[in-house]
């Protein structure tokens, strides 16, 4: 990895981990503030609005500040939100450090994928975004494991000062080499106005609408892998998070190859992924009850649902183009929150109507279909662009030149 997308990566993997850590630790929060855990559970619910409503906002509001200020300076709030949230004294305070995290979430990832992008060759910006984004798949696959290690050695606390201290060696390290590439201000092209005209881009508001259908299809199994793995696979649960950790290192090989195949053939690649995604879920929901081919198929689910990642955050940059992607990008993550949370909940309407585990992981699967689908119909559009751009446009024939008319130079 270039040095110069690590403290990308790293403000990306502290981001992640402060997001999904507090869901391990529910339990100690609510012993130790005396409240219940369903309240404690509202600090995540906190975090997902603050990422969907405020965010964008953020984004917006900062949309002239260059980039690498700004992004010293959200770095610098995300680092003492977590300190604070690692000294609170009470609930309240907690919330308040949760809420101030989750306000520079968006703007935190938005700026960390445009920059990445930016600093990539023509044509690669896909792997330079899938190489950021690894920071959140090892906040998946290390984050939240580590913070609950954390937790039960040193306390809850613990957790939010390793992110803290984590922050404060990304903004360190950002301060230290900002992106080396001239990178311009964030809606140099007209501040406001240019974020917001992005966003009237048809291709822009397909991608956002693909993101959360996307991760609709995956979270409506996934919100319920433990009792897959143990109700419908036969696994103990002393085994799940080992079982989780092979799935986690599924997604960082999909990230990765995510990116290449984006680079290579944008559209094509999504189509060819959300593919496999959905018949990998429907192979699930028909063979899920033999250990071993449930092991493979939640490998391989992990592999293509973050091989998704990096080519969705490609098609929003291409379809900026020279604009002011940084809001199309933050809403796009704000996306990201709301297929998460529509998935989860129409899994658990799912169950609640005692349709079972098999009839949750069919309808994930008709769900990324459905959003490959829509990727089928984005990808025929732009190869019939391509062949009107390429017939050349009938040219009017030269006009003949006028020859004027000449006196008889004869005499008599």
């Amino acid at each position: 990895m270039p040095f110069a997308l690590f403290p990308l990566m790293l403000c990306v993997f502290s981001v992640g981990s402060a997001e999904l850590v507090v869901a391990g630790v529910l339990p100690a929060i609510a012993g130790d503030l005396d409240v219940s855990l369903s309240d404690a559970g509202l600090l995540v619910t906190a975090y997902a609005l603050g990422v969907v409503v405020l965010g964008p906002l953020v984004t917006l509001a900062s949309s002239r500040v260059p980039r690498t200020p700004l992004l010293l300076g959200l770095m610098g709030l995300f680092t003492a939100s977590n300190v604070l949230a690692a000294l609170a004294p009470t609930y309240a305070v907690l919330m308040t450090a949760r809420v101030l995290s989750a306000i520079t979430h968006c703007t935190l990832f938005a700026v960390c994928i445009v920059v990445a992008g930016s600093l990539a060759e023509k044509g690669k910006e896909a792997s330079a975004v899938s190489r950021v984004a690894v920071g959140l798949n090892l906040a998946t696959v290390l984050g939240v494991p580590l913070g609950v290690l954390l937790e039960e050695h040193f306390g809850w606390r613990s957790a939010f000062w390793s992110i803290a201290g984590l922050s404060l060696i990304a903004l360190a390290l950002v301060a230290w080499r900002p992106p080396a590439a001239p990178v311009p201000v964030a809606g140099e092209s007209g501040g406001v106005a240019a974020e917001l005209r992005v966003l009237r881009n048809r291709t822009v508001q397909i991608a956002i609408l693909l993101t959360a259908l996307a991760m609709a299809g995956v979270f409506t199994a996934y919100t319920f892998v433990n009792p897959i793995l143990t109700s419908m696979g036969g696994f103990d649960d002393s085994t799940v998070s080992w079982l989780l950790l092979l799935v986690g290192c599924g997604s960082l090989i999909g990230n990765l190859i995510g990116g290449k195949l984006a680079d290579r053939a944008l559209m094509p690649s999504l189509v060819g992924v959300l593919a496999v995604l959905g018949a990998d879920l429907a192979l699930m929901a028909l063979g899920g009850e033999v250990p071993w081919l449930l092991l493979v198929l939640l490998v391989v689910f992990g592999a293509a649902y973050f091989a998704v990642m990096p080519g969705l955050q490609a098609r929003i940059l291409k379809g900026a183009g020279d604009g002011a992607p940084t809001l199309a990008i933050a809403i796009n993550i704000g996306a990201f929150n709301i297929g998460i949370a529509f998935g989860a909940w129409f899994g658990g309407q799912l169950l609640g109507w005692d349709l079972g585990l098999r009839v949750v992981i069919a309808a994930s699967a008709l769900l990324s279909w459905l959003a490959m689908s829509l990727a089928a119909n984005e990808l025929r559009k732009d190869r019939r662009a391509e062949r009107t751009a390429a017939v050349p446009s009938p040219v009017a024939p030269a006009p003949v030149p006028r020859v004027p008319a000449t006196a008889d130079a004869s005499t008599d």
